[in-house]
């Protein structure tokens, strides 16, 4: 079961605060999850009982963004939260900063 993202939609984890917005979309659905639990789209209800996967508790910051390079996905984090986000069991890695040119 994967998510389809789309550029601008906003998703948040069913276990924590975390709130994401796609910066760029995956090339095919995903299967996007934060905490260990798929996310869903802001506004929609979510299970009381899930509760936080320690092997994914490592936590999203707010303004920074994650990418992935296989499927082309690129996140911003809204709202940071204790979760950590991943495709499936793989951690979604921190979008490394570009350098910038020095000035000669």
């Amino acid at each position: 079961m994967g998510v389809q993202t789309k550029s601008g939609a906003r998703f948040r984890s069913a276990v924590d605060q975390t709130e994401i917005i796609v910066v760029r979309p995956a090339s095919e659905p995903v299967d996007l999850r934060c905490g260990g639990h798929p996310v869903v789209a802001i506004g929609t209800e979510v299970p009381g009982s899930l509760t936080l996967d320690p092997a994914f508790a490592g936590g999203t910051q707010l303004g920074k963004r994650f990418a992935d390079a296989d499927s082309g996905l690129e996140l911003l984090c809204t709202k940071g939260g204790e979760g950590a986000l991943s495709i499936g069991e793989t951690p979604l890695p921190l979008k490394d900063a570009k350098p910038l040119p020095s000035s000669d």
